[in-house]
């Protein structure tokens, strides 16, 4: 690379680092609030809490990093622009595709970023993720099982136990849900256990009736039962739920995804198609975030120098990656409707490719849409 390429890297190296830092902060706090309201105040430690949060970072990245890539590259372009570096150097001969190489380069170094985010420390980091918060729910639902007194595991929420056995059994179990605002729901068993699955700890109550009270027409519904379960982790106020399975589809690596067998697909609660289009838009993911810097900057290197600034072509650049987002959203709709569809998965970083190499083919001939006037004999 040449000086200048090297230049105009560092340069979008620069800003990317810190643009991603602020987006990371300000995605991290406010998941930060959540799990401390939920770990601190049910008597985890601090170090637990920092575990959790240091084990979230890795899809946060993954939701900023091509954002960062997009507005670093606007950004730079922009300033470089109104400091007329680049008019001093296209007057130098550099042709828009040849400004374009160190946009390549950091895109591409972006792309390599997200795979690495995407298809190993994003699962990992959330497959561990999921494994540690059963263990905190069956540690936080213990501290619930106390015997002749009335405890409250979360806003709205209500339970008591007569009497705690040495086996475990729960005896004369009372629940009370009064968190809807539309219905008040009670739950009561002569006998329960707590009984450890792989999505959480769940309450099975045995011999009992639900009352729901709906406040619309004061009615009063009752339900007896036999057997009963409750997930313990929206009774004690979870902030993301039990895992489930849509959660564990996100857990699996690509490989496993991509080459998945009916037993594991069954698994899973899905089909093997489904697992597959899931694994393609992991990898249509860093495609994403190669093509956000160069369309930024094929926006802006279209509009040239402007005396007032590059009001306009920041928001056109903005508007253009919306749509980009926009279309991806409805072609992986398309794909996920029909296993025959998967090429729909790749069509937005196509399309945005294409809209990137025609706006640099229309800065590098800026006449070919001008009138000209003919000479009059």
């Amino acid at each position: 690379m040449g000086k200048f390429d090297r230049y105009f890297l560092s340069q979008l190296t620069v800003f990317f680092g810190f643009i991603a830092v602020v987006l990371v902060l300000v995605y991290w706090v406010n998941r930060a609030v959540r799990l401390f309201d939920w770990l601190i105040a049910s008597g985890q430690s601090a170090a637990v809490f920092l575990e959790f949060t240091a084990l979230t970072l890795p899809n946060v990245i993954r939701l900023v990093l091509p954002i960062a890539g997009f507005v670093a590259t606007l950004y730079t372009a922009n300033r470089m622009t109104s400091e007329s570096e680049l008019v001093v150097v296209q007057a130098n001969g550099f042709s828009p595709f040849r400004l374009a190489r160190p946009v390549l380069v950091f895109g591409t170094l972006v792309a390599l970023l997200m795979m690495l985010l995407v298809h190993f420390a994003v699962p990992a980091s959330l497959s561990q993720l999921a494994d540690r918060r059963i263990e905190v729910s069956e540690d936080m639902t213990a501290q619930l099982l106390v015997e002749g007194r009335f405890v409250h595991p979360g806003d709205g929420m209500t339970l008591f136990i007569r009497d705690i056995t040495g086996s475990g059994r729960l005896h004369d179990v009372y629940l009370r849900d009064s968190r809807s605002e539309t219905q008040h729901v009670t739950y009561t068993a002569t006998e329960a256990l707590l009984v450890r699955t792989e999505t959480g700890p769940r309450l099975i109550m045995y011999n009992g009736m639900i009352q729901g009270f709906t406040f619309e027409g004061r009615r009063l519904s009752l339900t007896r039962f036999d057997d009963f379960a409750i997930d313990v982790a929206a009774l004690i106020g979870d902030p993301d739920g039990a895992t489930s399975a849509t959660r564990t589809l996100r857990h699996a690596s690509t490989l496993e995804l991509l080459f998945a067998d009916r037993e594991f697909a069954q698994s899973l609660g899905t089909s093997r198609p489904h697992l597959r289009i899931e694994g393609y838009k992991r990898i249509a993911e860093p495609l994403l975030a190669f093509i956000a810097p160069l369309l930024a900057f094929s926006v802006m290197v279209l509009g040239g120098f402007n005396r007032f600034g590059q009001h306009w072509q920041i928001m056109g650049a903005v508007g253009m990656m919306v749509l980009i987002y926009v279309l991806d959203n409805a072609f992986e709709d398309l794909a996920s409707s029909s296993a025959s569809r998967w090429p729909f998965v790749y069509a937005a970083p196509l399309v945005g490719g294409l809209v990137a190499a025609l706006l640099l083919w229309l800065a590098a001939n800026p006449g070919i849409f001008r009138w000209r006037k003919r000479a009059v004999p």
